[in-house]
């Protein structure tokens, strides 16, 4: 009864207050909210640091970061050095192990980091003298032991492969590039090449050019004095020396002459990324800049923007659509972005296109402008109380050269953007005719319908290379010794050779292969066994007991785990009676399988022919295979995952050692969406030890 009542009291108040409320003017904007906090305590120490103190004893809990105003850094071939150097911080000092050093975080219940630009701790006050001596130390006398290296470089690289699947990944990594060149600081990125080749030797280097406190700010919020600010940071950092820094001197980049449209295929997608950008130039110092920042929060800001009420609301292209506006001393980017299905991606661009139009010729309402400003008042209010913040704000203030009442007037300005500022900066920064398109999926569903925007088409690969100069990567020694043309048909002629010649592969009746595999911190041993012409089983074990089979005796199949059967659906049985030999690839020469060749690309360091195979059921994977060897290096597919609908599954297969006659892969590591399943083949029977039962 009380549960019901409240519910009618509540329902009442609802429409009480509605009732007040007229709904057909947007609301008035109220006064801004008054800031109030002090300015802090700032003073230099004789090493360059400079330290600043914002007390707040209303909690015994003191806050510090250390950043270090560098600026961006070009790496070059050792791409992603200082983000591991970074990472290498925290894995232990030349005074603590790493064990040891997590330890006495934890015993203190303390958060301490560091990381390439400085570092950061977190502790009650009692406390904070030690969690600050331990975020010194990690600073200051980092161990830098090789096996720490090789773990972050190999989580770094399945982070860089797991990225590479991913549409929205691929175009952040590219829209980088190709605005800012991949050869410049703000344009280059990792690759699973260039984190490979770096060394300890490269990390030490890093740490000596970076890790300084030449051009870095102390700042502490909290309970704390300056006196005692003073003390700790001189009795911690004063002796500290390192290389005097000075800001990089970064050229501006042209926009594009004409709006372009630069594409990437990604044929496994299973939707495309768009991002509308033009490159900008906007300090905090810009006198437009609030008003620029509103115009972004009516563009796409949130739910409620322009972009957003239109491609999902509207046409339901999408989950969501957005805009950002970049901000700081170097050149910078406005983007707006969606990801869209890709049969609509077109429709989606010209929706986009004519959003940014709007803006542009002033079609903005005021109850646009009401919630955006209000959504400001709100947020900022809001952040106020994390004392944090007003650490981010002191040195703002001071590595961007702002008045000191930047923060205290925010809001009165945001408040006094009008429309017609709106509409000024929108024809000022968000480009309609020098803008890049960049469309990141599936190449044979989005361009064929692209041609009708208006817009020059350009192709790319995954690494921001024009797809035309691909083939001029191949070096002479890895072009294949022939006269005749290279097209598909050939390369699956080499990689059949490679394998051990058909005449061989004829022979091959039955193969079975002993595995171990690790997933998800545990191990697991298994099996997988094939019979010409289409019989396959494969079982999973872990710890003597099976947890999984899957099994298909040329007209049926059946997938058993954790004792539960399911029985192979028809689709299912279709494409393995479909297969006609152990090794797909001697089945491709016949008329249920296309073959196209999609000229040269790198998997990793090593070039590589890329195919386009269509198989039984229109289904399409995407092969590479090595210049140098021929063999088989990477595949690309869709698959079916349930629940979670179509996700991309990758395939790569290395570790090749000759088995007879044969030469087989050792190493076959399998990504299904983000989960990778590495397999460490120990043992291959070839027309041994396999029977009709084993697929029963």
């Amino acid at each position: 009864m009380k549960k019901i009542f409240f519910f009618l009291l509540t329902a009442f108040i609802a429409f009480s207050v509605q009732a007040q409320i007229d709904r057909t003017k947007p609301p008035k904007a109220g006064p801004a909210p008054v800031i109030h906090f002090a300015d802090p305590v700032t003073f230099t120490l004789p090493n360059g640091m400079t330290v600043m103190v914002v007390e707040n004893h209303k909690l015994p809990q003191i806050n510090a970061s250390l950043s270090i105003d560098r600026g961006p850094v070009l790496e070059g071939k050792k791409a992603g050095v200082n983000s591991i150097m970074g990472q290498m911080l925290t894995e232990g000092t030349k005074n603590l192990s790493k064990a040891k050093f997590d330890e006495e975080i934890d015993q203190i219940g303390a958060n301490v980091s560091a990381f390439a630009g400085g570092g950061s701790v977190s502790a009650l006050t009692r406390y904070f003298d030690k969690a600050f001596s331990l975020m010194a130390d990690a600073i200051k006398n980092p161990a830098f032991n090789k096996e720490s290296l090789d773990k972050i470089k190999k989580q770094t690289i399945t982070g860089l492969k797991a990225s590479d699947k991913s549409a929205q990944a691929i175009s952040g990594r590219v829209s980088s590039a190709l605005s800012f060149g991949k050869n410049t600081a703000l344009g280059e990125f990792e690759t699973e090449e260039s984190i490979n080749s770096i060394t300890l030797k490269d990390i030490k280097n890093a740490y000596k050019e970076g890790i300084t406190p030449s051009r870095s700010y102390l700042v502490f919020v909290g309970d704390i004095t300056p006196d005692a600010a003073r003390e700790l940071a001189t009795k911690t950092f004063g002796s500290w020396k390192g290389k005097q820094l000075s800001l990089p001197v970064i050229a501006d980049q042209p926009n594009v002459s004409k709006t372009e449209i630069d594409f990437v295929d990604v044929p496994t997608a299973v939707q495309g990324s768009i991002s509308v950008s033009n490159l900008i130039t906007n300090p905090m110092s810009n006198p437009d800049y609030h008003a620029l920042l509103i115009a972004n929060q009516i563009l796409g800001g949130g739910a409620e923007s322009k972009l957003f009420m239109n491609l999902r609301e509207k046409h339901g292209f999408t989950y969501g659509s957005y805009s950002s506006v970049g901000n700081g001393r170097f050149q910078t980017q406005f983007s707006a972005e969606a990801q869209v299905r890709s049969e609509k991606i077109d429709s989606a661009i010209v929706e986009v296109m004519n959003e940014i139009e709007n803006m542009r010729n002033g079609k903005i309402t005021d109850e646009e402008l009401a919630i955006a400003k209000a959504k400001y008042n709100g947020s900022f209010a809001l952040g106020m109380e994390n004392p944090g913040r007003a650490a981010t704000y002191a040195s703002n203030i001071l590595i961007n050269n702002l008045p000191k009442d930047f923060y205290r007037t925010f809001l009165q300005k945001i408040n006094a953007v009008t429309i017609a500022d709106v509409q000024r900066v929108a024809q000022k920064y968000f480009s309609k005719d020098n803008s890049r398109i960049l469309i990141v999926g599936n190449g044979s569903k989005i361009l064929p319908n692209l041609a009708r925007l208006g817009y020059p088409v350009k192709e790319y690969d995954k690494f921001a290379e024009p797809v035309v100069a691909k083939k001029e990567s191949v070096t002479a020694e890895e072009t294949p010794k022939t006269s005749e043309p290279i097209s598909g048909a050939s390369i699956v002629e080499s990689y059949l050779k490679a394998m051990g010649g058909k005449d061989e592969l004829n022979k091959l009746n039955t193969l079975k292969a002993e595995f171990t595999m690790e997933m998800m911190g545990q191990s697991f041993d298994g099996t997988e066994t094939r019979m010409a012409p289409n019989k396959q089983a494969l079982e999973l074990n872990m710890k003597g007991m099976k947890i999984m089979r899957q099994a298909f005796d040329g007209k049926k199949g059946y997938q058993e785990q954790m004792g539960q059967r399911q029985e192979m659906d028809a689709e299912d049985i279709t494409e393995y009676a479909a297969q006609t030999t152990i090794i797909p690839q001697m089945a491709y020469v016949s008329n249920k399988y296309t073959i196209n060749y999609l000229g040269t690309s790198k998997v990793g360091s090593e070039n590589v022919y890329k195919l386009m195979v269509t198989k039984p059921g229109d289904k399409t994977a995407i092969e590479y295979y090595s210049i140098k060897t021929g063999l088989l290096i990477k595949e690309e597919e869709t698959v079916s995952a349930g629940e979670m609908g179509d996700v991309p599954k990758t395939t790569e297969y290395g570790n090749y050692k000759k088995v007879g006659a044969y030469t087989l892969p050792f190493k076959i590591t399998q990504t299904v969406g983000e989960q990778e399943l590495p397999m460490v083949i120990s043992k291959y029977l070839i027309n041994e030890g396999v029977s009709e039962t084993d697929f029963q």
